[in-house]
């Protein structure tokens, strides 16, 4: 068995026990696990063997005729981290760096580990961060928000821990329709800014990536799925320039001087290749897929950048320049 799926699951285990106060049976953790799926006795103790490995101290005890597991009274909590205080006050400055994951169990989990952070703090301590945020300001850049879309992410959440497949109906960007279809969700994945579902659609039969926010609805189902060996998310991914798919093809791109001097301190793609040229200016190469964003993104440079190759992206990029200075604005 995968690793990462007996890690998901001795989690799940964990924090059942964590929100038990007089324990569970080893049936009631199999249940917690997968209602469909059923788990060996001897797997359920190998799994409570690592959880208290790991330094969390389970016992057994009986309750009301039953043998039940639970955590150590006091062990629920990690013991004090002994974080000096200039560290309590960075995580509480920090705050703001979660509030793209607004709507989902991770930032509430870390919404109360900040919350615990701040209260450890003197009255001056905390003083001293609140001025430390006038100091230090946090610009986010653009971003979704998914305070209203958290029961969409929990169904998926929980259907990628029990590995089922779920029913969904999603509004598709590009054929601006809805569309039902049914999905074995692999991972959530925030990236720029947006928090997207990777898992494999059986109405395109193919791995495909959509956005959380346009899934409309989430029905569980309890059809079992198993991510195939040879999908590797890494390599799924990596040819996007931020999130869109497509035929991965080799970018040249030239800067004039004032562009490449800001273009040259960042990594825009893992691929990108830099060469500087004369009078200042800066040639990159990448490998990336050919997609809308791929046009957006150079056509964010304005001026400042031109299309060596590939052809067929200079026409595109051209076509959609113009496309803009078509645009009039209307009367009022």
């Amino acid at each position: 068995m995968p690793r990462n799926d007996q890690a998901i699951r001795q989690l799940v285990i964990l924090n059942k026990l964590e929100a038990s106060r007089h324990g569970l049976t080893l049936k009631q953790l199999a249940e917690a696990i997968d209602p469909a799926a059923t788990r060996h006795p001897r797997t359920l103790r190998r799994d409570l063997a690592a959880i208290e490995s790991a330094g969390w101290p389970v016992l057994t005890e009986r309750f009301d005729g039953q043998v039940r597991w639970k955590l150590l009274e006091g062990s629920r909590n990690i013991p004090a981290l002994r974080l000096s205080p200039s560290e309590l006050m960075a995580l509480t400055v920090s705050r703001r760096l979660i509030a793209p994951l607004e709507g989902t169990e991770l930032h509430a989990s870390l919404q109360s580990a900040l919350g615990k952070a701040s209260a450890a703090l003197s009255p001056q301590g905390l003083e001293l961060a609140q001025q430390l945020e006038h100091t230090f300001s946090i610009g986010l850049g653009p971003h979704k928000r998914y305070r209203h879309h958290r029961e969409v992410v929990e169904r998926v959440t929980q259907a990628i821990v029990h590995k089922t497949r779920i029913q969904m109906r999603y509004d598709s960007a590009s054929r601006g329709r809805m569309t039902r279809r049914e999905v074995d969700p692999y991972r959530l994945w925030y990236a720029s800014g947006g928090l997207y579902l990777v898992g494999y659609c059986h109405l395109r039969n193919e791995p495909r990536m959509f956005a959380v926010e346009r899934i409309k609805s989430v029905t569980p189902t309890d059809f079992p799925y198993q991510i195939p060996l040879h999908f590797d998310f890494d390599a799924f991914v990596e040819d996007s320039l931020t999130v869109m798919r497509g035929p991965r093809m080799t970018v040249e791109l030239e800067f004039d001087k004032p562009t490449a001097a800001w273009v040259k301190d960042r990594v825009w793609h893992p691929s990108q290749k830099i060469k500087r040229l004369s009078r200042g200016r800066m040639q990159m190469t990448l490998s990336v897929a050919d997609s809308r964003e791929l046009v957006g993104w150079v056509l964010s440079f304005g001026g400042g950048a031109g299309v060596v190759r590939p052809e067929s992206l200079r026409t595109d990029v051209e076509t959609a320049a113009r496309s803009i200075l078509r645009v009039r604005s209307r009367p009022e």
